[in-house]
């Protein structure tokens, strides 16, 4: 599986009046790289849990945060 967080750097102009971002980063939904569901897909243990993660499948879950910027995600 492919990571969920992609980066790329844009351009940084040498007249920008803001402060420039280096690299900026966007994700992308786990469901994009299961082409289908297979068979005996492994479900979260408790209903609670599947509804505290929005799913019942782990491998579908995807949290919003970006690992790398430390909790925060950006648009």
């Amino acid at each position: 599986m492919s990571s969920q967080y992609k980066y790329w750097k844009p351009f940084v102009g040498p007249f920008d009046p803001c402060k420039p971002i280096r690299v900026k980063s966007y994700s992308t939904p786990p469901q994009l790289y299961i082409t289908f569901q297979p068979v005996g897909l492994q479900q979260f243990e408790t209903p609670h849990q599947a509804l505290m993660h929005g799913t019942l499948w782990p491998q579908l879950y995807s949290p919003y945060p970006d690992p790398i910027k430390g909790g925060t995600s950006s648009a």
